[in-house]
């Protein structure tokens, strides 16, 4: 996937204009795909590079959305470098302007930068607060950080619990090697023997 997207990025180069959105859009694409392979210096790079670019043309076009979805890969970047204040920041500041899909994403990010710092009281605490709308993208991705949480707190049991939905929610949705089925079957076998 990620040398199809470096090919459409290639071409969209040559764009002009409005029309520049496409190439901004595909680049984070490719920020998230180096996300989910572990190449975290990587996507922080294309992340910047994105915002850098929305920073020269928001006052020109709207693109608060793609501004949300950067800052939202950012933030993931952030927590994988293990700068989850850094991440809480950005979460925290832009959760009020954000709706839909885009504040499940930086609800999330707030879970995983809270659990990131060993602060799991206030993870689990935000994780009810959120009703997460349903999206095979997001398939089992608050189930996780709830149960990252739990086990943080050491209710081994109710982590383990909370782990199995994760795992259920992502099976219609997700192929058994995305990275999130790996990170929820790490988690159950890290949580203690019920």
């Amino acid at each position: 996937m990620l040398a199809e997207l470096e090919g459409l990025i290639a071409e969209l180069e040559q764009l002009t204009g409005a029309r520049r959105r496409l190439l901004l859009s595909a680049r984070m694409f490719r920020a998230w795909v180096l996300v989910d392979e572990g190449r975290p210096a990587e996507a922080e790079a294309e992340a910047e590079y994105v915002l850098r670019a929305l920073t020269r043309t928001m006052y020109v076009t709207n693109v608060w959305e793609l501004e949300l979805s950067a800052l939202v890969c950012l933030g993931d970047v952030l927590c994988a470098l293990d700068r989850h204040e850094e991440a809480e920041t950005i979460a925290r500041g832009h959760l009020p302007r954000a709706e839909g899909h885009l504040a499940a994403g930086l609800h999330l990010l707030l879970l995983h930068s809270l659990s990131g710092q060993g602060r799991h009281e206030e993870a689990l605490a935000e994780s009810g607060r959120h009703s997460p709308e349903s999206s095979r993208s997001r398939a089992g991705a608050h189930e996780l950080a709830t149960a990252v949480a739990l086990h943080g707190l050491g209710r081994h049991d109710e982590a383990k619990e909370e782990a199995q939905r994760a795992l259920t929610a992502c099976e219609p949705y997700l192929h058994p090697s995305h990275p999130r089925v790996g990170e929820i079957r790490a988690l159950l076998a890290h949580i203690a023997p019920a």
